[in-house]
């Protein structure tokens, strides 16, 4: 992958999230292992600068809006899981109802208003939402970086599967939170 210099945003996905539904136990483990990685990146963005962008399901919540879905979660039986990546006044936070960040939301726009040609990923799930969004990334021609030590899987077979579809097929950088370069110059 070329480096071109531009700006990058840290993108966070479906980390605000209650774990009620059908795989969160086999989920969660993965959660608290990635926990730090993600922790460690949102913590480097926001004291480089680097726009910190959540982009998170609804839960079918359709007339909810940011502050009420982190409410509910912070609510819910895993806040220890929410409450330590929670958005700050800074944080952009853009609602999705399907797996891509990019489908049928506004982050392409936001994007391009922010002059952000470079993603950073991290958060849930490695082979669901992290896989779809890398592949949406790599059509529009946005590089993307992916920490495994900061993304969770459920089932790890088809994270380790996606990580390497992601590397090979999409050119997308797979490298550990700690040696990623948020700023590029």
């Amino acid at each position: 992958m070329r480096d071109t210099g531009g700006t990058t945003a840290l993108v966070v996905i479906d980390m605000i999230n209650t774990y009620d539904h059908e795989d969160a136990e086999l989920l969660l483990p993965s959660v608290r292992q990635a926990l730090p990685g993600v922790r460690r990146l949102i913590s480097r963005a926001r004291a480089e600068g680097v726009d910190v962008i959540y982009v998170n399901d609804n839960f079918g919540r359709w007339r909810s809006h940011h502050d009420e879905i982190l409410g509910i979660a912070l609510d819910g039986p895993h806040a220890d899981l929410v409450d330590p990546v929670r958005p700050d006044a800074d944080s952009l936070f853009v609602v999705k109802a399907r797996h891509s960040i990019f489908f049928q939301t506004p982050l392409e726009y936001l994007l391009g208003q922010l002059g952000v040609d470079r993603l950073v990923l991290c958060g849930q799930v490695t082979e669901q939402c992290v896989l779809y969004s890398a592949l949406d990334a790599h059509i529009r021609h946005l590089p993307t970086v992916v920490a495994p030590d900061a993304v969770a899987h459920i089932h790890q077979d088809l994270a380790d599967a996606a990580l390497r579809m992601m590397e090979r097929n999409m050119g997308t950088l797979v490298a550990p939170s700690t040696g990623i370069a948020l700023r590029r110059g």
